[in-house]
């Protein structure tokens, strides 16, 4: 198997509900499209209330629908050091855009930027949190998480395969 050659951490709060989803999809999307060997994918949260923890079973549930497994993921924080360790930084709101802008400040690395630029079949920018709203809100954030793992793989297939 060969080494990864790019590396992707997806941002969010808790990383219990949009970030492990965005992980297990966009890992899915490079199994179907033969370069996981070649793509390492991790996920974290600006906060530190969830360290440790599995996804939201509502995720859970939701990603299972789809054919995809997040269970064994463990929620982590963010630290500086992912900005050196990571291509892509990839976050799924503003607020947490800016929090992880600040530490970027201080420490260089690799610039974060929001996860749904790289949609393309949607008019919304941010990821909504789906954690206080019911089932539809996770299915909401797969389906806007599916489109811009499409267009992140041609990203990272037009600038680094």
């Amino acid at each position: 198997m060969a080494k990864p050659i790019v590396s992707v951490l997806f941002v969010c709060l808790g990383n219990i509900c949009r970030s492990p989803s965005a992980h297990g999809v966009f890992q899915q999307v490079l199994e179907k499209a033969g370069a996981a060997d070649r793509v390492r994918v991790d996920s974290c949260g600006t906060g530190d209330f969830h360290i440790g923890k599995a996804p939201d079973q509502r995720a859970i549930a939701a990603a299972r629908k789809r054919n995809i497994d997040i269970d064994s993921l463990r929620a982590r924080q963010f630290e500086p050091a992912d900005l050196k360790q990571f291509d892509y930084i990839l976050v799924m709101d503003r607020h947490n855009l800016e929090n992880i802008r600040d530490i970027w400040h201080r420490y260089g690395g690799t610039q974060p930027e929001l996860f749904l630029g790289y949609g393309q079949s949607h008019d919304v920018d941010e990821v909504p949190d789906p954690y206080y709203g019911g089932e539809q809100g996770f299915e909401r954030v797969l389906d806007l998480i599916e489109d811009a793992s499409q267009g992140l793989l041609r990203d990272i297939r037009e600038r680094h395969f």
